[in-house]
C-alpha cells in the first residue's frame, strides 16, 4: 500500500523543514509553516520525485507534439535558433519593459496590488493580440466568462479570437492548450489553480511552483508566451517569491497611489532585455491608456514661484524621467521634530538631513520635514540627491530655485557630490522639455559633456553647471 509522509512548508519561500516552527530558518517569516502530505509512490518515490516530474514534463511535451528525446541534451551548433521575431502587444510603454516585445515561449508573471489594473491591462493586450496576431486563451480563475465579457465590452474589445475559459485545474488549461494552440496565454491568477496530483490547498506554495513549473514547461515546449497574473501579499511582494520570481523569464509589477490615475509598469526581472525599465499608463474608463511623454505631464502642473521645488532627472532602465521633488520645512511645535518621506526613501533623506546640518549648516533638528514627490512616482537612485537637498534648503531659506534649472547628483557623507551615470542622457532629456541649466556635480564627465554639447552647438540650448559640493551647489540654485 502507499505510504503517505508530511512536510512543513514555507508559504512565502518554500522552504521546507521536518517539522513545525514558529518561525521560517530561511526568510525569518512567523507562521508561515503549513504541514502538506506528499503521498509516496509503492516504490518509495514521492509525488515531487525526479521520476514524477519528468513524467508530468515529458507529458507537457508530448501534448506540444515534441518527442521526448527533444529533452536530451544537445550540442550548441545543433540547436536551432527561434526564427520568429518578438511579438509586440500594442504598447509601446509596454513593449519597452518587456525588451521589445514577447519573445516567444516565454513566461512573464504580473503582479500588483488587488483593483491595480493588472486584469484589465492584460485583457486589453488580449484582445490586441487577438485581432492582428492570431487566437488568445484568457484563463480565468476568479472570474466566470460572462463577467469578462461585461468588462471586455467596457474596454471596447469584440476579438472573435478571443477565447474564455474559466477553470482552476492545471490539467484543463494543458489540455485547451494543445488543442487550441493559441498565439498568447494569459492566466488570471496563477494563485487559484491547482494540479489534482497535490494534495495542498490552492494558493499554496507547493501548488503555485507546480503549476508555474507545468505552464513554463509548455511554454517553452510549444513556443507560446504566456502571461500569469500572481497576487500581492501586505509585504507588496508577489506570493511566493523564491518560487515565482526564479521561474519567470520576466517580472513585471504595476504600481500606482490609490488616488492617482497613474499606473507604471516596471520590469525587476528580465531575461531577454534591460532590467528596470519602466511603462507610464494613465487609468481611463475605458482602459489603460499609455502616456508617451511622461516627464511632460509630471511638469504640467509645477507652480512657477513655490519655495521647495526642484526638479530632478531619474533614469528608470534606459529611460531618463524628469519628475518634480517637493519639500515642506516648518519649525516643530511638539518638541520631537518629524521627517515625512512620500515618494523617497526614508534613511536616505535622513542622511541627506545630517549633510545640509553638518557640512552646510542649517539648523533643521527643531524643524519639521515633509517630502512628496509628485505624481506618486518613486524615486530611488542616488542621482536625485541634490534635487531632494536643494528643495529642503529652498524651502527652510524661502528662496525658490529657477524654474528653468534642473539638478542631478549624488551627495555623498562629506558634503561633495559624486558623478552619476549616464550624464548625457539626462541633460538632453531636460533641454527636450525646455531647461536652460542643469547643475552637475563638477568632474571629468561633466567638462566632457560641456565640449561635446559647444561641439555639437547644443551649449546655448542647455548650459551645465559644475559644482563640487553641496554648498556650492545650493549657492548656484538659490542666488
Amino acid at each position: 500500500m502507499p505510504k503517505s509522509r508530511t512536510r512543513f512548508i514555507c508559504q512565502q519561500c518554500g522552504g521546507e523543514q521536518t517539522k513545525w516552527l514558529g518561525r521560517c530558518p530561511d526568510c525569518g517569516a512567523w507562521n508561515t509553516l503549513e504541514e502538506v502530505a506528499l503521498p509516496e509512490t509503492s516504490s518509495g518515490g514521492t509525488a515531487s520525485s525526479p521520476q514524477r516530474r519528468y513524467a508530468l514534463l515529458t507529458g507537457a511535451a508530448a501534448s506540444a507534439g515534441a518527442s521526448p528525446a527533444a529533452l536530451l541534451p544537445q550540442p550548441l551548433p545543433q540547436v536551432k535558433a527561434l526564427s520568429q521575431e518578438r511579438l509586440s502587444v500594442g504598447y509601446a510603454e509596454m513593449d519597452r519593459v518587456l525588451g521589445g516585445g514577447l519573445v516567444p515561449g516565454s513566461l512573464t508573471l504580473v503582479g500588483g496590488e488587488p483593483g491595480i489594473g493588472k486584469s484589465t491591462l492584460l485583457l486589453q493586450v488580449s484582445g490586441y493580440i487577438a485581432e492582428h496576431v492570431g487566437p488568445v486563451l484568457y484563463v480565468s480563475g476568479e472570474e466566470s466568462s460572462e463577467q469578462i465579457k461585461m468588462r471586455a465590452e467596457r474596454l471596447e474589445i469584440r476579438g472573435e479570437r478571443l477565447y474564455l475559459l474559466a477553470t482552476v485545474e492545471l490539467e484543463v488549461i494543458c489540455e485547451a492548450i494543445a488543442r487550441l494552440k493559441p498565439a498568447l496565454v494569459v492566466v488570471d491568477s496563477i494563485q487559484t489553480v491547482f494540479a489534482t496530483h497535490l494534495t495542498s490547498a490552492p494558493g499554496s506554495i507547493s501548488q503555485v511552483r507546480e503549476c508555474t513549473l507545468h505552464l513554463m514547461q509548455v511554454a517553452k515546449s510549444s513556443h507560446i508566451p504566456m502571461f500569469i497574473i500572481g497576487h500581492v501579499t501586505k509585504e507588496g511582494t508577489v506570493a511566493g517569491p523564491k518560487a515565482l520570481e526564479h521561474i519567470a523569464d520576466c517580472v513585471l509589477y504595476l504600481e500606482g497611489e490609490r488616488y492617482h490615475t497613474y499606473r507604471l509598469l516596471r520590469g525587476v526581472k528580465n531575461r531577454f532585455g534591460a532590467t528596470h525599465e519602466v511603462g507610464v499608463f494613465e487609468m481611463h474608463g475605458d482602459g489603460l491608456q499609455e502616456v508617451p511623454n511622461p516627464s511632460a505631464l509630471f511638469l504640467s502642473e509645477r507652480p512657477g514661484a513655490a519655495s521647495g521645488s526642484a526638479v530632478v532627472v531619474s533614469m528608470e532602465g534606459t529611460r531618463p524621467l524628469l519628475v518634480e521633488v517637493q519639500a515642506l520645512v516648518t519649525p516643530s511645535n511638539f518638541g520631537i521634530a518629524r521627517c515625512t518621506a512620500n515618494g523617497l526613501e526614508h534613511n536616505r533623506l535622513l542622511m541627506l538631513l545630517a549633510v545640509l546640518t553638518k557640512r552646510v549648516g542649517l539648523a533643521l533638528g527643531n524643524h519639521d520635514v515633509y517630502t512628496n514627490v509628485v505624481g506618486g512616482f518613486t524615486l530611488e537612485e542616488p542621482a536625485v540627491d541634490l534635487g531632494v537637498a536643494a528643495a529642503i534648503a529652498s524651502s527652510y531659506r524661502d528662496r525658490r530655485i529657477p524654474a528653468d534649472l534642473a539638478l542631478i547628483g549624488e551627495v555623498g557623507l562629506s558634503g561633495e557630490l559624486r558623478a552619476v551615470n549616464r550624464l548625457g542622457l539626462r541633460v538632453r532629456e531636460a533641454a527636450k522639455l525646455g531647461f536652460k541649466r542643469c547643475l552637475v556635480p563638477a568632474s571629468g564627465r561633466a567638462e566632457r559633456l560641456r565640449r561635446e554639447l559647444e561641439e555639437a552647438g547644443l551649449a546655448e540650448e542647455c548650459r551645465v553647471i559644475p559644482a563640487s559640493t553641496l554648498a556650492v551647489a545650493l549657492e548656484i540654485a538659490l542666488h
